[in-house]
């Protein structure tokens, strides 16, 4: 599965400089709003140390790491959600990604305008955050509409359904997000209104190179407002990750030593998405490839391997499971095999994060 990342904020935040720099895609990076019109996407290996180490134990002539989608949104205005600056392809590019990481400016550089006048954390978040209710607000109210003219008939489960997207239209009124709702909500109504801030969110508090790696008063701030709403939060300089993308090797870690980080900006923004979308990764090794596969937590092994091939859920015989952390230790498979440390799951096993698994099927 692809897990796919928006990159969103305000123009000017520095939000196509960390695209280019974590995907090396090339966006655009200029001092003036809207220099990245149409959405950018950048395919990124995800960094595991573990593959690395499979790949080398396993004598792999391929390593495949698991990979994950940034795109990189056109920067939004105030009055979006009714169509300013380039609002309406904003909101519709949102609509396509699994999570968004809003880009917010903590840093100081009067050679770099600020499109509101300012550095002003908080200021900066309430904008996206209207823009995208306000959006919402519109969805659900046109979906009430539907559902209050479909509860006329007297249908008990159609009054239920109205009720439940009223009760929603009165929260995202209020100025919530869709993510804070605390009411019941049909799952198909849910998936039907792909409410944007029903997405999950993080934080890329982007600051200077001198703010790394604990931030600054405006990262604080960013702190406290994600706190309240349950969102999580990436200290980052854009800058930084711009040279890392130059750097390999020693001269790359001792750049990050010097920091006072153990490892890039990319590493831990991935990280958090992973956790914050509920997912992970499993691999499978052998002499032609070792690869990092990714999927939902709570996947059973027939789940999992669809991810290889949908033949593999189909055909599901059994899954033999080595733990990463056994496999590192014993060195191979034959030798996890002798300990005892292989295991022979059946379709309802579910995967653990860093299981080394081999599948089989027959179709």
């Amino acid at each position: 599965m692809a897990l796919q990342v928006g990159l969103v904020g305000l123009p000017n935040v520095g939000k196509s400089t960390l695209f280019n720099a974590v995907s090396q895609a090339g966006a655009e990076a200029a001092n003036f709003p809207f220099c990245t019109i149409d959405p950018n996407v950048g395919v990124v290996a995800v960094p595991d140390a573990r593959l690395t180490r499979l790949a080398e134990l396993a004598q792999s002539a391929k390593v495949v790491p698991t990979a994950i989608e940034f795109v990189d949104i056109a920067g939004l205005v105030a009055g979006a959600s009714q169509g300013e600056g380039l609002g309406n392809q904003f909101l519709a590019h949102i609509r396509e990604v699994d999570a968004i990481c809003n880009v917010v400016r903590c840093f100081e550089d009067d050679d770099i305008v600020h499109v509101s006048g300012s550095v002003d954390p908080a200021r900066d978040i309430e904008v996206i955050t209207t823009e995208l209710v306000l959006a919402d607000l519109a969805t659900t109210e046109k979906r009430l509409e539907r559902a209050t003219r479909a509860a006329r008939s007297g249908d008990k489960d159609l009054a239920r359904e109205r009720d439940q997207v009223l009760a929603l239209r009165d929260h995202l009124a209020e100025g919530h997000v869709a993510r804070t709702f605390a009411g019941d909500l049909e799952p198909s109504v849910a998936r039907e209104l792909s409410l944007l801030t029903a997405k999950p969110v993080l934080y890329a508090a982007n600051v200077a190179e001198d703010d790394l790696p604990d931030g600054n008063a405006h990262v604080d701030v960013v702190r406290k407002l994600a706190e309240e709403e349950g969102a999580e939060v990436v200290v980052i300089s854009a800058q930084v990750e711009a040279e890392l993308a130059e750097l390999e090797g020693p001269e790359r870690d001792e750049y990050l030593a010097s920091l006072g980080l153990e490892r890039s900006g990319l590493e831990r923004l991935i990280d958090r998405a992973y956790r914050l979308l509920g997912l992970l990764t499993y691999f499978t090794a052998g002499p032609k490839e070792s690869r990092a596969w990714t999927v939902p937590a709570g996947s059973t092994a027939p789940r999992a391997a669809r991810e290889i091939h949908t033949d593999f859920e189909r055909g599901f015989i059994k899954a033999e499971v080595i733990a990463f952390d056994d496999y590192d230790r014993l060195g191979s498979e034959a030798a996890a095999r002798e300990a005892g440390r292989l295991r022979i799951e059946g379709k309802e096993y579910v995967v653990a994060d860093g299981d080394v698994i081999h599948f089989r099927f027959n179709v």
